[in-house]
């Protein structure tokens, strides 16, 4: 957005007169928004380099340097902070499809973990002012103070095709080297997803109990204690569960099973994070001993943790589901919710032997499994995101499902 000229009130007072927004509303308007912050991003050159050799050529913003990952898109209008910094983004370089991001700026309150976990970030334009009254900083600030590197100005719309066309790829962001040749030995070495343990890079450290919520409280004088095995979860799980009367504990993944009965909860929620599933045997065996012991509820990685704790298996999606607005259809009642989710592994459904073991939702846009239930045992799960900061709250009535299988 620029400052309004002498041709822009020409034409607002034109439009005025039309009947439309008086002209002085229009300038004051876009006068405050660039009061409040215009921010004049240094740019330089950046290269957005794939492991199949596809280049884009833009400009870099946030840090100056090289960033590794796999590069995935992201189909959401708003709520790139809370993309940012949702941990099942580790080891992921994330392109926004909407093509103007940044234009309300950061705040310190819509944080949904502790840091940004995502390796890189792609947007067609960063805007240049943040107009929001809660801002504090601007996004390209903001990736700078966090060492993350960005790039803008490049065609996400061709990258998004190709992304869906030949799946999800490695890539690199470097506005330090342009050489296409230096550029993919450096890829060839870079660390994959398939394989590898990032759970144990986002998890909490040590147990804590979960206290910061403005949500009003329940007035039920029961307050049900869930233990959250953190594999990297979102604020907006924990918030969402002290909202249905649960008092909440959030231990680290590497938490054993016999440590959270020892806990004495109620139930127990397996959290998302990132990664590859198969990868993390510790919260696999831990969810295979806590069956039948306690109620469980999977969310994400949690629901494909349960999969394999249940004897199933997973495997890699082509590109994943990245965004706000995937169809999911209840197999029970045949209500169709829209969704938000982000997640890159699936379990095969086929794979699971025990005939009690259902699926309970369907992915619309691909057919694939988006939940699961156990007829005998207390367990669901789901790999869409109830929890959806931002998004649409079409499912948060798991958490009262989850709450009413804790009363049984």
């Amino acid at each position: 957005m620029r400052a309004c000229g002498p041709t822009d009130r020409a034409a607002a007072s034109e439009a005025a007169g039309a009947g439309s927004i008086p002209a002085r509303r229009i300038l004051k308007v876009e006068l405050l928004a660039h009061i409040i912050g215009k921010t004049e991003v240094k740019v330089g050159r950046a290269i957005l380099l794939l492991e199949d050799g596809t280049r884009f050529e833009g400009e870099g913003f946030g840090v100056q340097g090289e960033a590794f990952g796999e590069v995935v898109f992201n189909t959401s209008i708003t709520g790139y902070q809370e993309i940012i910094t949702d941990p099942s983004y580790k080891g992921q370089m994330v392109m926004m499809t909407y093509p103007l991001i940044g234009n309300y700026g950061v705040n310190e309150e819509d944080v949904e973990s502790r840091k940004p976990w995502l390796e890189g970030f792609v947007v067609k334009e960063l805007s240049s002012i943040r107009s929001n009254w809660r801002s504090t900083m601007s996004l390209d600030e903001y990736l700078k103070k966090h060492n993350i590197a960005g790039i803008q100005g490049i065609d996400t719309r061709a990258l998004t095709r190709h992304l869906r066309m030949n799946g999800a790829q490695q890539g690199v962001i470097s506005s330090l080297d342009s050489d296409t040749n230096s550029l993919m030995k450096k890829l060839k070495c870079s660390p994959r997803l398939v394989g590898v343990d990032l759970v144990k890079e986002v998890t909490c450290k040590e147990a804590y109990n979960w206290t910061t919520d403005h949500r009003p409280q329940t007035t039920d004088k029961k307050r049900f204690k869930v233990i959250v095995l953190d594999c990297g979860v979102k604020f907006n799980i924990l918030r969402n569960l002290v909202s249905v009367g649960c008092k909440v504990k959030v231990v680290p993944a590497q938490t054993s099973a016999e440590q959270i009965l020892k806990l004495k909860a109620d139930g127990l929620l397996l959290s998302n994070g990132p990664g590859d599933p198969e990868a993390v045997p510790y919260v696999i065996a831990a969810a295979r001993k806590l069956i039948g012991k306690l109620p469980i509820f999977g969310i994400c990685l949690g629901h494909q943790m349960l999969g394999l704790a249940l004897g199933g298996k997973t495997y890699k999606l082509k590109f994943g589901h990245h965004g706000g607005n995937h169809p999911v259809k209840d197999l029970k009642t045949g209500a169709v919710a829209i969704t938000s989710q982000n997640h890159g592994f699936n379990v095969d459904m086929k794979s699971l032997s025990d005939k009690n073991i259902v699926m309970t939702h369907q992915n619309l846009y691909d057919g694939t499994a988006e939940g699961l239930e156990h007829k005998k045992l207390k367990l669901f799960s789901v790999q869409y995101h109830p929890e959806a900061g931002p998004g649409p709250h079409d499912t948060r009535y798991l958490f009262e499902r989850f709450v009413k299988l804790m009363k049984k």
